[in-house]
């Protein structure tokens, strides 16, 4: 599948069909980052300094250094083609903010769930959102310098999602590399749409 440009100041068509992809996943995972490296516009973003006041609120493990939080969302658009366009909604992390999903989750086709080695239960709470409410998803395994490596296979076991859920390595400071995993998301929501029409063919 391919993207129909890399020019962030293209115009998609007016008649165009807009779908909406979230980004989720725990704080400090990197949901910042993937809208802004693939966005073709300047991403929206509600980032706040993290202050005293988050101390024993907000989890910063593995993340000690992060300086800024998303406190509402992230918003990017990318064009797959002259007909279809994709709109980027980049859900806050903390626990603190997870009464927004639900409805930033209205309307979605799908979804990526960014995990981070050191800190891999930090993303359960999305995968099992989008589960219980039959959202297609697949996994981005974010890969930090100098975080231990591990294979899609040992990720895959160690968050037990569905054999059929696409788990992809990635960098998403890098724009080919964050397309790479909208693409993998396309196609299994592709792959999925297909064996349910197959399904209601056959009854």
């Amino acid at each position: 599948m391919e993207f129909v440009s890399s020019d962030r100041t293209i115009r998609p068509a007016i008649n165009a069909t807009a779908l909406k992809i979230l980004i989720a996943g725990g704080f400090g995972v990197g949901k910042t980052t993937l809208v802004g490296s693939v966005s073709e516009i300047e991403p929206l973003r509600t980032e706040e300094q993290l202050t005293e006041r988050s101390t024993g609120v907000d989890d910063i493990t593995g993340v000690e250094q992060k300086r800024t939080t998303t406190v509402a969302l992230d918003f990017g658009r990318i064009t797959i083609s002259h007909e279809l366009i994709l709109y980027l909604f980049g859900t806050p992390g903390q626990d603190r903010f997870w009464f927004m999903w639900d409805e930033l989750a209205q309307g979605a086709l799908g979804a990526i769930v960014l995990a981070d080695t050191r800190r891999l239960a930090s993303c359960f709470a999305a995968i099992d959102f989008f589960e219980e409410r039959n959202v297609p998803f697949v996994v981005g395994v974010n890969c930090f310098d100098g975080s231990q490596m591990y294979t899609v296979d040992e990720v895959r076991g160690a968050l037990d999602v569905d054999p059929f859920v696409p788990v992809l390595l990635c960098d998403v400071r890098r724009r080919e590399s964050t397309k790479d995993v909208l693409t993998a998301l396309l196609q299994h929501i592709m792959s999925l749409t297909g064996h349910a029409q197959r399904a209601a063919a056959d009854n």
